[in-house]
Order: C-alpha cells, then structure tokens, then sequence
C-alpha cells in the first residue's frame, strides 16, 4: 500500500538527485540559502511569506524541505497541489516527515480506511490535517463524531474529513448544543441531522446558525420539523437564496416545501414560481 511505502522517503531518483541540482554540491551557506529560495519559489511557495512564518527554514538544509514535498507527493498529490499545501502552512517545511506527516497519513488509512485514491482529497480538501495532532486533536474528534452516529456508511469520507480538525469541546459540542436548545430537539434527533448533513458541524452559530433559525421562525414562521427533515437549509445562503425565495413566495401567497424552494436552480426556481403563478390565475 502507498501509505506503508511513505517511510521509505526520500527515494534517490527523486530528492537526492534534485538536491545535488540545487545545491551544486557547495558549502557556500549565501548560495545554499538561495538555491532554497529558488526552490521554493518552484513550487509556488512565497519565500518571504515562510521565512516569516517559519524563521527555523532559514537554517533548515534544502534536504529536509524535499523530503517533505516527497512524502506529500508519493501520496498522490499533484506537484502544484504540494506547493498550495506548504504555502498554506510553511511550519510543514521544516516539519520531520517521518514523526509528523507520516502519522496523519497513517490515521486516515488505517483508522478512518480512507482508499488510497482518497487520501489526497482528504488533504486537498482539508490540508490541515497535516499540521493536527493524531492522539490530541484528530483521533478526539473521531471517537466524538462516532457516538453522533458517523459510522458504518454514515462514517467519515474523504468529503467531511474537515470535521476531524474541529475542537470537540471548543467547536463541535457548542454546535450540538445550540441545536437542541435552538429548536428544542434531543440529541437523537440532532445527531440524525449532522450525519444527514455534516456541513452543519462547519458553521458559526452566530453567523450562520442563529440568523437562519430566527428568520425560519420568525419570518417563515417555520415548522422545526421540516428542518429536522432538510438540515441542508443550513448551507444555503440567508441573504442571497433564502430571503430572496422566500419573498418572492410570499407575495404570490405561495407555499412550497424548503427543499423545493431552495434545491433548485434559479432558472428552475423562476420557472416554477412563474407556472404557479399562471395556474393560480387559472383557478380564478
């Protein structure tokens, strides 16, 4: 399996070689620092930008930086995608390989059976992973997630593997409880709703569950149940689809379900709006 070849970095063919390119076999440090500055500007990573979040790339040697990208690209991860990753995070630079990316990787093939083919859409997706720790952040939020249900065919995929970079007491928890507080469900029911929509657990409370709550029972004068049944309210946005929608319906003293209203494109969404209308005007 790819995951167990990893330990095997950094093979010759690929970072010994590149390193004597760079390197020139000197120990002049000025050109060695700019060889690694040419370097990382190759892979699209700003320089300036690492040095200044990461002051220990300074001494670092190019060697330890290549068997960085090495170990991230023997995964599958396409070159451009290594660079966008260590730009992000350019403590990863300097990071051992072997101790801190490799667990990661490890975590998310042997304990969560993400494929091999999915492993770097987990890391594209959430590169993140790469700088949390296995025993105090990511398996916490793992053992967390599977008491809400994330199990069997409900269990994380490389889509939602987001959630496992999430504090459990700081993040998710206060989540769950705004839910049960918020429109008065157990944790059963709400439990039911963040596995049928795992974004639920990625939103602020305050800017994004709490203003759509209010509107749905304020304004839409809402049914708590009927967001029991489409949690996926929740991903739309309040000021661009779902207020717009929602006025529309209720000047033409129309009623139609959450899904219907907001699952459509807004090409479809005119054309139903605009068929009611006529089919109303029928019956008159």
């Amino acid at each position: 399996m790819m995951i167990a070849r990893c330990s095997l970095f950094p093979p010759p063919c690929f970072s010994a070689v590149r390193v004597r390119c760079f390197a020139g076999e000197t120990s002049d440090t000025g050109i060695l620092f700019r060889e690694k500055l040419i370097y990382l500007q190759d892979l699209n990573v700003d320089p300036h930008k690492a040095l200044r979040v990461n002051p220990s790339l300074r001494s670092a040697p190019i060697s330890s930086v290549v068997s960085v990208e090495t170990l991230l690209s023997s995964t599958g991860l396409s070159r451009p995608a290594v660079g966008r990753i260590l730009d992000m995070f350019p403590d990863l630079l300097t990071s051992d390989p072997e101790s801190e990316i490799l667990p990661v990787l490890r975590f998310l093939s042997d304990e969560i059976s993400i494929s091999e083919q999915d492993i770097p859409k987990s890391i594209s997706r959430c590169p993140r992973l790469l700088i949390s720790s296995v025993d105090y952040q990511l398996r916490p939020a793992l053992t967390f997630l599977k008491t809400l249900g994330f199990v069997g065919r409900d269990t994380i995929t490389s889509r939602n593997t987001v959630l496992l970079v999430s504090n459990v007491e700081r993040t998710l928890i206060p989540k769950i409880e705004y839910l049960e507080e918020g429109l008065g469900f157990n944790r059963e029911e709400v439990a039911k709703m963040v596995v049928r929509s795992p974004a639920l657990l990625t939103y602020s409370v305050d800017n994004n569950l709490v203003p759509k709550v209010e509107f749905f029972m304020e304004e839409m004068r809402g049914d708590v149940k009927e967001l029991k049944r489409f949690p996926q309210y929740f991903s739309f946005s309040l000021e661009r689809k779902i207020k717009p929608r929602h006025r529309l319906l209720k000047e033409h003293g129309i009623l139609m379900p959450l899904s219907e209203m907001l699952k459509v494109s807004d090409g479809q969404f005119n054309n139903w709006l605009l068929e009611l209308r006529l089919r109303s005007a029928e019956r008159r």
